[in-house]
């Protein structure tokens, strides 16, 4: 969606104290909602969100809300509302503004500066696990502040998030939101992400409202395109004369690229999910010490760039890695080990 315009927004942070995880999650409930999405052929989701401005505007992920024939709000007393407005969309970082109404003020949350966040710190995430679980509490530090590409960075953060709790705000030790929850990667590692709070910040600064009503009926329902799979069948001989130590290297680091671009992939960020995937590609088929592996590689490079869509090429280089993977897990067999 194209923004432009102006927008009420919340107070610059001020100071505070640093707060226990009790005071903080006692402070921070009131602004704290659960969202429930009903798509047109009757599945639902759920989603968590928080108000950013007394009028009943809520940060959330844009995915909780996207597609979706009708969008409710759950508020701590238990009042739930209809979504009446989309005020602004961020695809890039999914991210939304998404508005309700109602006679009262609503209490809102302060947006720190982001940009002055590093690995260690303390977060805390507060979200509703499930769509039921309201209000889950957990802990964790800053993993590590990473630049996935020139539009986007995430935190990843060691605090546990489940789905339900897609949407549901980030915070440090004085009760500021540092980020969004947004997404779950978690196979035999414990990795979450969350966005940046200072995208939300300048989301807030640049709306262009439509009606939900609108919104829905130009994007709910849309079907998914098909995907043809073209996985390539590697014999275990591409890794001839690679050591031992550069073929666990590249397993681990296509690992880490599906486990970190698949998500966002899934949220509708296939130029992120494909920017990741590309970038690993190059650092290896560049560094290889085989002739084929960094030839699988170039394959895959070369047919993602002959081909026309960030959906297209994402998958293009998944299918580069897939077929990699399955040659790794051949010759383990053949020798008999594990990858």
């Amino acid at each position: 969606m194209a923004c432009g315009g102006g927008t009420k927004t919340v107070a610059q942070p001020e100071p505070a104290k640093k707060l226990t995880t009790k005071e903080l999650v006692n402070q921070s409930k009131p602004s704290i909602v659960a969202i429930m999405t009903t798509f047109a052929d009757g599945r639902k989701a759920s989603g968590t969100g928080f108000f950013i401005s007394t009028d009943g505007r809520i940060a959330t992920n844009l995915h909780v809300v996207h597609g979706g024939a009708k969008v409710q709000v759950k508020v701590l007393d238990g009042s739930v509302f209809d979504v009446k407005t989309i005020h602004a969309t961020d695809r890039d970082r999914d991210l939304a503004i998404i508005g309700i109404q109602s006679a009262a003020k609503q209490p809102t949350l302060r947006l720190a500066d982001s940009d002055q966040v590093s690995a260690g710190e303390r977060v805390v995430a507060i979200g509703n696990p499930l769509g039921i679980l309201e209000y889950t509490v957990s802990d964790g530090l800053i993993s590590s502040v990473r630049k996935v590409s020139p539009k986007l960075t995430v935190l990843q953060i060691s605090a546990p998030i489940s789905r339900g709790s897609s949407g549901g705000p980030l915070f440090n030790v004085d009760g500021q939101v540092i980020g969004v929850a947004t997404m779950i990667a978690n196979r035999g590692q414990n990795l979450n992400f969350g966005v940046p709070s200072n995208y939300l910040r300048r989301l807030m600064q640049n709306e262009k409202s439509v009606s939900f009503e609108t919104y829905s009926k130009q994007f709910a329902g849309k079907p998914r395109k098909r995907i043809k799979r073209n996985i390539p069948k590697h014999a275990a001989t591409i890794f001839a004369g690679c050591t031992d130590e550069s073929i666990k290297d590249i397993y681990k680091a296509i690992g880490e690229a599906i486990e970190l671009g698949a998500p966002l992939y899934n949220k509708g960020n296939h130029e992120a999910c494909f920017k990741i995937y590309r970038n690993t590609a190059l650092r290896f088929q560049s560094g290889a010490s085989c002739k084929g592996l960094r030839g699988a590689l170039g394959d895959g490079l070369l047919r993602a760039d002959t081909v026309k869509g960030w959906t297209i090429k994402a998958w293009a280089m998944r299918d580069a890695f897939d077929g990699i993977i399955r040659a790794v897990v051949e010759r383990a067999r053949n020798a008999g080990s594990k990858p």
